[in-house]
């Protein structure tokens, strides 16, 4: 029996070298075979690619006024020109490069938000799943006080206590958001921590803390990557809102969700101070979701395979 068990064993690299090869091929046969998740990550990263190139791509500095050309229409507009592809706002300033550095404030926003509440929510999530009992008794305790609460109201209130920043927002945000993480780490794990290896693990005397680290989380990856990019999208809809709701990031930093609510006093004489930033705003969360979407797809396909 034992002779057996360490055969299996050693067969199991060589098997996977063996698949190494055609494998990386095949996924990305299946990516492009998936035509949302080719257009989310093409659309994302045209989106990061802006951002990180802003100051080099952008015609003018964001924050240069002028206001003798304040309010320019966008170049297809009467009255408009190309020294201001997009016009400009109510304090002269070039619509485009405000745009292309919004994009890094929405980014940064989006991406930091969604990473502490991965951090928040795997940790916890796991820690239920795996201990179970008392543990997991408090963690469903704190997730249902969580969901409880009214998510945006507490954020503006959080912002408005504390202090505006973009440090602030991404923090606000990042806390107010990892149920989701919980729910469906805790799930999983509950399914992983009876298995075969993780009883080996034990057997051998690995820890608690090595056995969750080592042989957990792993096995988790790809329901974590996909909750992340789905919770991009909304860190990015929930920066935009309490920007617009005047409590996110302040003048004069570019964002886009402020931008919207700059504009929304003209908003019927130059609708594309509104249209052109919440244009923005909706590829950014489409393509997140897109991804997501897509990577759920392919992660269940791989596992019914």
């Amino acid at each position: 029996m034992d002779l057996s068990f360490k055969a299996a064993a050693a067969s199991e690299p060589a098997g996977e070298l063996l698949d190494a090869a055609p494998a990386r091929p095949k996924l990305w046969r299946n990516i492009m075979h998936h035509p949302g998740l080719v257009i989310g990550l093409v659309v994302l990263a045209s989106l990061v690619l802006l951002a990180v190139f802003a100051p080099w791509v952008s015609p003018y500095d964001p924050y240069d006024q002028s206001l003798p050309q304040r309010l320019l229409p966008p170049f297809w507009v009467d009255g408009g020109s190309t020294a201001h592809l997009l016009g400009t706002d109510h304090l002269g300033r070039d619509y485009l490069s405000r745009l292309l550095y919004g994009a890094r404030v929405s980014l940064l926003i989006g991406f930091g938000a969604a990473s502490i509440g991965c951090v928040i929510g795997v940790t916890l999530g796991v820690c239920a799943g795996y201990f179970g009992g008392l543990i997991d008794r408090i963690v469903s305790f704190i997730l249902t006080c969580q969901l409880a609460l009214p998510g945006l109201l507490l954020a503006m209130a959080l912002v408005f206590l504390i202090g505006p920043s973009v440090g602030v927002v991404i923090c606000v945000i990042g806390f107010l958001h990892w149920s989701y993480y919980l729910v469906v780490t805790r799930a999983a794990t509950q399914k992983i921590r009876d298995l075969e290896y993780i009883t080996a693990a034990r057997v051998i005397g690995s820890s608690r803390l090595q056995i969750m680290t080592t042989e957990i989380l792993p096995n988790l990856f790809s329901e974590i990557i996909v909750i992340f990019s789905l919770e991009v999208g909304v860190a990015v809809l929930a920066e935009a809102a309490l920007s617009f709701l005047g409590v996110g990031i302040q003048p004069p930093t570019a964002s886009w969700g402020l931008m919207i609510a700059e504009g929304k006093v003209s908003v019927f004489l130059r609708p594309w101070l509104v249209i052109l930033p919440g244009i923005f705003i909706f590829l950014l969360v489409l393509a997140a979701n897109l991804v997501g979407d897509g990577l759920r797809d392919l992660m269940s396909a791989e596992s019914r395979r």
